[in-house]
């Protein structure tokens, strides 16, 4: 594995005994890091299978470091967060992280915003470097070149550069454009990418982002009110760029050092729930890369002891896989060979979200928790947790006689 670099395509998903659009093959390749994540930072070609990178992606300065601005955002105090899952409940609130909050600079939300077509803009965008010294809503100039960046960009669509405005403010996200590349797709072939604005017909992307992120934000907050320790899984200050695949439908997204590509025409864009769920398997990977390759040292004895007992069997995995989906023509996404541990530990992170979301607003899961299941989950569970949720878990007790967390 290279520097945690490598990236993987994957086939298209489906779940079992749905019906369409559901069932239809959805010819992803959402994004291995740590092994996946095609990146959207330079990189030379990848070797067949892999993701070429686009020639030349600005990424986040802070990108690669382990907390402040450009590590994982904890939302208590800084320290390592390896508490147990169980009998978080009730716990005391961390006090407010004393650490710098991540953060966008104007050089850098400009280069997310006219990646290739700066030029063209250069007497607006040099108007917008001379800005006041800040507003309300704009607190500092760096900040408000960053609206009148903003504001540029998404001039032809009043709604969309009122939501992409928005999420900056509340987020510090900077939502712009990927850059034109070839992708190599492996058996796919060469993926054409071209940059592409979510506006006017194709500005539902942009609110379901901004809800998404939305719900990140209110989930986060949530969690961390139940946290022993820091929660530590950063959702603010992304770069997020937009662009459909000519003649295509993947990669539906993918991800590098803080940044998000958003496919316009992916195949699994098809709701806000898919798009949420999309999101945070990607912030995972990014997550898992800031908390230096987390899942592959804290999750591989328990993933590899499962394909041991069960290989590719679907029957055997049935108990242990996080989620229904099931590539064609292979097994559980979780444990489609050559995605690995990263994966099934992605997966895992929707999983975890997916019910403690549920708690939080007080639903009922339409299945047994994943952690009440063998005693692999539970360990799993009681890992990913306290790595990166402050040892958080809103979901009820196993009942007597289930497994639970060692």
């Amino acid at each position: 594995m290279d520097d945690r670099r490598t990236k993987f395509w994957h086939p298209g998903r489906m779940r079992p005994g749905a019906t369409p659009p559901l069932a239809a093959v959805l010819t992803l390749a959402l994004p291995l890091l740590v092994a996946a994540c095609a990146p959207a930072s330079p990189g030379p070609p990848g070797a067949a299978g892999k993701a070429a990178a686009p020639p030349s992606s600005p990424v986040l300065a802070t990108a690669s470091a382990p907390s402040g601005p450009g590590g994982p955002e904890p939302a208590g105090a800084a320290s390592a967060g390896g508490a147990q899952a169980d009998g978080a409940q009730g716990a005391a609130p961390f006090p407010a992280r004393t650490e710098p909050a991540p953060a966008i600079s104007a050089d850098e939300a400009e280069a997310i915003l006219f990646p290739d077509d700066a030029a063209a803009h250069r007497d607006a965008i040099d108007a917008c470097r001379h800005g006041n010294a800040g507003t309300a809503a704009a607190p500092g100039p760096g900040h408000e070149r960053i609206r009148c960046l903003l504001a540029l960009r998404y001039q032809g669509d009043p709604q969309a550069s009122a939501s992409a405005t928005a999420l900056f403010d509340q987020n510090g996200s900077v939502a712009g454009l990927e850059r034109e590349h070839m992708m190599d797709g492996g058996y796919r072939g060469m993926l054409h990418l071209v940059p592409e604005l979510p506006v006017r017909a194709e500005r539902r992307h942009l609110e379901w982002t901004v809800s998404a992120i939305a719900d990140f934000d209110a989930f986060i907050a949530d969690l961390a009110a139940a946290a022993s320790s820091p929660v530590r899984y950063r959702h603010r200050a992304l770069a997020l760029r937009y662009f459909r695949s000519v003649r295509a439908r993947t990669p539906s997204a993918y991800a590098s050092g803080w940044t998000v590509a958003y496919n316009l025409s992916g195949s699994l864009h098809r709701s806000a729930d898919d798009v949420r769920e999309t999101l945070f398997h990607e912030l995972f990977h990014l997550n898992d890369v800031a908390h230096g390759g987390w899942s592959q040292a804290a999750l591989s004895p328990i993933y590899d002891g499962i394909v041991a007992r069960c290989g590719t069997r679907i029957s055997c995995l049935t108990p242990y896989s996080p989620n229904e989906t099931i590539v064609k023509g292979g097994t559980y996404y979780s444990f489609q060979p050559g995605n690995g541990v990263v994966e099934y530990a992605a997966e895992l992170a929707i999983r975890y979200y997916r019910e403690q979301r549920a708690a939080l607003r007080g639903k009922r899961l339409s299945k047994a928790p994943f952690k009440c299941g063998p005693p692999e989950n539970a360990r799993a569970w009681s890992l990913l947790s306290g790595e990166f949720f402050g040892g958080a878990d809103r979901v009820a007790p196993c009942r007597e006689g289930a497994p639970a967390a060692p």
